[in-house]
């Protein structure tokens, strides 16, 4: 990629500066020829009042008439800032120049603080630019070398020195630290991290020294992925939006052809002066412009995506901020998003003269060479209670039921009841497996040379905060619904367990959909949560797909319209309540927008109390107003 020139500063002074403050400038400038020419008008020299007043209508009103006429000549629209220079012109035509030259400076003032407002709304969201480092420390033959960002590649190893800021997604090869990861996932406490976990680019390294292979180029990295939605969320409107930019060009024609008809009309049927008439049409144009309407929406609801951003959730455009302060219900998958998607051992049941310590021992021990959750479940257990393990031999699997091998010569059977089949079980055992499986729990038979000495249980914990935050929701009048994949009895289960009465269970992924459109009719709008490719067609079928960013796949993450960069479902209802708060901003922007303006064209008509300056700020200052206003999101 070549390099950028960055033009230096010209006596302190640099083309960035310029762009950042020259809106501000040019207002500065335009109130001084104003002031001079106020000066110069005071002193009787009419020739050089004239001039300066023409000196502060070009600095000031320049840009605005530029932007006005490229929109009427390229997209055949007119739009508010063409209005507003005409209504100038048309006041300084009648010899009012101070009130027209007065609307140019506060509409260019107006411009200047929404130009430092919309800065202020986008400055957390562009922050996350510049987390990215510039420089790894590639690791290359026992040498150290510093190499940029974009020329790493999957399996380069990079060394990140206590302090570092991470250069790439990878998986610690060597080293252990604490990593701060609130810039991509909004958790405010450091994660430890040892060999093989996952680590990601922008993310801060701790007291450590860390050597991290490489797992993804930089264009695919978390990271890079967050910058790419939050640049879709900046680019994507929501159909207020898109409906006022609509009604915006309908409106202005509308607001022209009646200023004409106004410049004629009062003057023969009102006996108005020439002057009085056209003085009162130049009115009508500025204060009967859309802009506060205009503004009433995209300042909001940047504010808005700029503060659950700030908390690690990701809204991919303004339409689904504005979707999910609607939704009436929420369904979510159960394995990975409200369980921990990781199976615990809960029941440890010996059925022969054996200890609990002793069944755990044999069981971890055949399951140690196996790569099944469960598998991996039970050596868990007993690794947490430091039980020695043994390797077993002849060790097989059976598909879908379990496995058998040998220890110290006695052969061993671990899996499902299927795998048990030429083994009598006596009832009661039955009834006992029965009853845990009604807590929804997956039962472990363990037998020894063809006799059944224990069972274990498994079962995928529900989350610690999924309880609150179903109770949240139903707290805000949202009802949930529980989808899954697993057995009735497992899904009522869990169900119970947070607090959901609505459990769909035993479904399929084009089932899951059938679900959620069926909840859609019942209820309304739905968001739908989950992790899994399983959950990629509800998710779109939703009106407001959620999917977790840290442990769900990159199919749910592409599918869904939010993303949970920490899985933190305890943010789903405050992401519902910014919603519902950004919708009633937005709403009231655009009631108190159209007021002003009604307020200020029955004001300049009936009784004609305001005049040119009067109209400026009224209208000007609410759009100012609208912007202020749509801030208050950010908190």
């Amino acid at each position: 990629m070549a390099e950028i020139a960055i033009p230096k500063p010209v006596n302190g002074f640099s083309f960035g500066n310029w762009e950042r403050h020259g809106a501000a400038i040019v207002t500065g400038l335009c109130l001084m020829f104003i002031g001079l020419a106020w000066w110069a008008g005071k002193s009787e020299m009419r020739g050089l009042e004239i001039s300066l007043y023409i000196l502060a209508y070009v600095i000031g009103g320049y840009q605005k008439a530029k932007e006005g006429l490229e929109t009427l000549f390229k997209e055949k629209q007119l739009d508010v800032d063409l209005l507003m220079v005409v209504a100038a012109i048309g006041a300084a035509s009648i010899g009012y120049w101070m009130d027209g030259a007065v609307l140019i400076f506060i509409f260019s003032l107006s411009g200047a603080l929404e130009g430092y407002t919309m800065e202020r709304t986008n400055k957390a969201i562009q922050s996350i630019m510049k987390l990215r480092p510039e420089e790894a420390v590639l690791f290359k033959s026992g040498t150290e070398q510093k190499v940029k960002v974009e020329d790493l590649k999957k399996g380069d190893v990079i060394i990140v020195r206590p302090g570092d800021r991470i250069a790439a997604d990878g998986i610690i090869i060597d080293g252990y630290s604490a990593i701060n990861q609130a810039s991509i996932t909004g958790e405010a406490i450091p994660v430890d991290k040892a060999k093989g976990d996952e680590v990601f680019s922008g993310t801060i390294n701790g007291q450590g020294a860390l050597q991290i292979e490489v797992s993804k180029p930089i264009e695919e990295t978390m990271l890079a992925k967050i910058i790419h939605l939050v640049q879709e969320a900046q680019n994507e409107k929501p159909p207020t939006q898109l409906f006022v930019e609509r009604f915006e060009g309908i409106y202005a024609k509308f607001v022209v052809i009646t200023a004409v008809l106004l410049m004629t009309l009062p003057h023969f049927m009102l006996n108005w002066t020439w002057s009085e008439t056209i003085y009162r049409a130049m009115i009508f144009l500025v204060v009967a412009s859309p802009c506060a309407l205009v503004s009433s929406i995209m300042p909001a609801m940047l504010s808005g995506i700029s503060n659950a951003a700030k908390k690690g959730i990701l809204f991919k455009g303004g339409v689904h901020l504005e979707n999910i302060g609607s939704v009436k219900a929420v369904a979510f998958d159960k394995t990975g998003t409200l369980t921990s998607g990781k199976p615990k051992v809960m029941d440890v049941l010996p059925l022969q003269n054996i200890t609990e310590t002793e069944l755990l021992r044999l069981a971890a021990s055949i399951e140690t060479l196996s790569q099944h959750p469960i598998a991996k479940a039970i050596v868990q257990a007993a690794t947490e209670k430091n039980i020695p393990l043994e390797r077993p031999k002849e060790l097989q699997a059976i598909h879908g039921l379990g496995v058998h091998g040998s220890l110290n010569s006695v052969e061993y059977k671990i899996g499902k009841q299927e795998i048990l089949k030429d083994i009598i079980i006596p009832t009661e055992h039955l009834q006992k497996a029965d009853e845990l499986e009604a807590q929804g729990k997956t039962v472990i038979f363990v037998a020894a040379n063809q006799q059944l000495i224990g069972l274990l249980s498994i079962q995928d914990t529900i989350r610690p905060q999924a309880k609150k935050v179903i109770d949240d929701l139903k707290a805000m009048g949202i009802k949930v619904a529980l989808l899954t994949g697993d057995s009735k009895t497992t899904g009522n289960a869990i169900g119970k367990q947070a607090g959901i009465d609505e459990v769909y269970a035993e479904l399929l992924p084009e089932q899951k959909v059938e679900a959620v459109r069926k909840l859609e009719s019942k209820y309304g709008k739905v968001a739908m949560v989950g992790d899994g490719v399983n959950d990629a067609p509800a998710l779109a079928t939703a009106a407001v797909g959620i999917a977790m960013g840290s442990g769900g796949t990159d199919v749910a993450m592409e599918t869904a319209d939010v993303i949970l960069m920490a899985d933190n479902i305890e943010n789903i209802p405050f992401a519902i309540s910014l919603g519902r708060h950004t919708n009633r901003v937005v709403k009231q922007n655009v009631v108190f927008a159209i007021a002003v303006a009604l307020t200020l064209v029955t004001l300049n008509f009936i009784g004609g109390v305001i005049n040119l300056p009067k109209g400026v700020v009224g209208h000007e200052g609410s759009t100012v107003l609208v912007i202020l206003s749509g801030l208050r999101l950010l908190r």
